[in-house]
């Protein structure tokens, strides 16, 4: 399907997302309840790391985001940029790439569900999240409920993801509320909201850095695979950046300072680490219980509105391989009265289980969180080295300026890092070497999928 076919395609989507809607996605896309527990593992020194990650990768990606997609306003965002920037194979690997993070991200956002229900119920809970046929069963049961609500289209969806933007939001407001009203009872000394410590540069340093990095602060370009349902994408989608990213910033660097200030010494559960903030500064009993009990329920809403809107955008992309006939054309079907793509929504949300039971497989409840993390950062870091390298390299280069290639190059760089250190786990593993060979063989297996994919596009009818 040549570009043009393409558009009109495009045009018979609904357009459902104005200004309010995408500032609240942009918040419930780049904000997680996991990234402030893995940079509370840096100690005091985690406000340098998260600056450095903040001007070598989060600026920057919203610099090159807010550029192209005045340029390219295109269902499908980083798919179509690439592919008019490097052309028509490296296009379709960037967004493969994307969207196997997209999969991978969606499940591990579901994978908090079983940890935070255990952290709501108490202690006698605890077994929730080490049982790999209870989290099979909880993370299936949140999949078909957001399966659901994809098919019905993003007039529904879009209100779901409102309201996880605000209750995320509002879990936060809890949680930086926390040192202040401990000071305020004496049960804690002081509270340091930017604590400053030189870092201690290690390989367990390098590897936070890259995940805070590619991890915790991505996400700005991930809406923009919506731009066809966007009013106004050209505009709205930039100005969704520039109005979310202080917020973004603050909630980042003080939830880790709470963190650290509660937790201390003592090890962070990074699946549920503000759950587990929650609980040990307002208790297991009492009115404090019960408001901690409110803030895990905010998280619940917040992961379970995330992976819906990660889910929905994950769906887009073969949808839109398939209008450039590069991905089978059975990926096009829209429902005759939502516009949704039927087929893609119900074959993503079977990899995504398969992604989750993969990632169960020998291992603790930490473990496999870490390893769908780990996949997701790894895809989503080449996905970003491509992005960063369309203001360098591509054909567009010609066309931006000089300081947005400046940006670009601090992006590839941070990106190149994540990339790299994403094979060294930051948690306890049964084998460094055996996690390291999981995360390089699933790189290199859905890689080699992908090249045989798009090798195979002649015959994709």
């Amino acid at each position: 399907m040549q570009p043009a076919a393409a558009s009109a395609q495009e045009s018979s989507l609904r357009k459902e997302l104005g200004l309010f809607d995408l500032v609240l996605a942009q918040v419930l896309c780049v904000v997680g309840s996991t990234w402030v527990g893995v940079a509370a593992k840096l100690g005091r020194a985690h406000v340098v790391f998260w600056v450095a990650a903040m001007l070598l990768f989060y600026l920057p990606l919203a610099a090159v985001v807010v550029r192209l997609n005045r340029m390219m306003p295109l269902e499908g965002g980083l798919y179509r940029w690439a592919r008019a920037g490097f052309g028509e194979m490296p296009g379709f690997l960037v967004a493969w790439n994307l969207w196997v993070y997209a999969v991978a991200a969606t499940g591990s956002i579901l994978f908090v569900v079983p940890t935070d229900l255990a952290f709501l119920f108490g202690p006698a809970w605890a077994w929730l999240p080490k049982s790999a046929w209870a989290t099979l069963g909880l993370t299936g049961g949140v999949m078909i409920a957001i399966t659901l609500v994809a098919l019905r289209g993003l007039d529904i969806g879009k209100w779901l993801h409102n309201a996880g933007s605000v209750l995320i939001m509002l879990a936060y407001v809890i949680l930086l509320a926390l040192p202040w009203w401990a000071l305020w009872r004496g049960s804690i000394a002081k509270f340091e909201a930017f604590p400053l410590e030189a870092p201690k540069l290690n390989w367990l340093a390098v590897a936070i850095f890259g995940q805070m990095a590619v991890g915790g602060l991505s996400g700005f370009e991930y809406v923009g695979i919506l731009a066809g349902e966007c009013r106004s994408a050209a505009r709205t989608i930039g100005q969704s950046v520039i109005i979310s990213a202080p917020i973004i910033a603050a909630m980042f660097i003080l939830g880790t300072s709470t963190v650290l200030t509660f937790i201390g010494g003592r090890p962070i559960n990074i699946i549920g680490p503000i759950p587990q903030t929650f609980v040990t500064a307002l208790g297991n009993s009492g009115p404090g219980a019960w408001a901690a009990q409110f803030g895990i329920l905010l998280l619940l809403a917040r992961a379970v509105s995330s992976a819906s809107l990660l889910f929905t955008g994950v769906t887009r992309l073969p949808l839109t391989a398939a209008w450039d006939n590069i991905a089978p054309r059975w990926f096009t079907r829209l429902d005759p009265k939502h516009r949704t793509p039927v087929n893609s929504i119900l074959f993503v949300a079977g990899l995504v289980m398969a992604f989750i039971a993969f990632s169960l497989m020998g291992v603790g409840d930490q473990e496999s969180s870490q390893l769908l993390t780990a996949a997701s950062v790894v895809h989503y870091a080449i996905a970003y080295a491509a992005l960063f390298a369309l203001p360098l390299f591509g054909a567009l280069s010609r066309q931006l300026p000089v300081w947005l290639k400046v940006a670009s190059a601090a992006g590839l760089f941070s990106s190149l890092v994540a990339l790299a250190i994403s094979i060294y786990p930051v948690v306890d593993v049964v084998s460094h070497t055996v996690y390291a060979i999981k995360i390089a063989s699933v790189v290199v297996v859905t890689n080699l999928l992908g090249v045989l994919l798009y090798r195979a596009r002649g015959t994709m009818k």
